[in-house]
């Protein structure tokens, strides 16, 4: 698992890089989840879609982090559910 910090959004995920054509999405996140501000972790994009995969460009993600084990263990908890 790894904290994708992005422009306006930090996601908790598993992220895998995968193969495309050129402009394709070339990151494919599992299970990803928004950390909130106060360290809460709701599911991503949950009111619009009932996928829990997801790919994006790797260009629109600023830095990749280790996410605490505080944080880490409630992720783990919640994919489990």
């Amino acid at each position: 698992m790894k904290l994708l910090i992005l422009q306006n959004l930090i996601l908790l995920t598993q992220i895998n890089e995968v193969g495309g054509d050129i402009g394709e999405p070339d990151c494919e996140l599992t299970e990803p989840f928004v950390v909130a501000a106060d360290g809460t972790l709701s599911p991503w994009l949950v009111n619009l879609s009932n996928q829990n995969v997801f790919r994006i460009h790797s260009d629109k993600i600023l830095t990749i982090v280790e996410p605490s084990g505080t944080l880490l263990d409630k992720y783990v908890d919640l994919v489990k559910e």
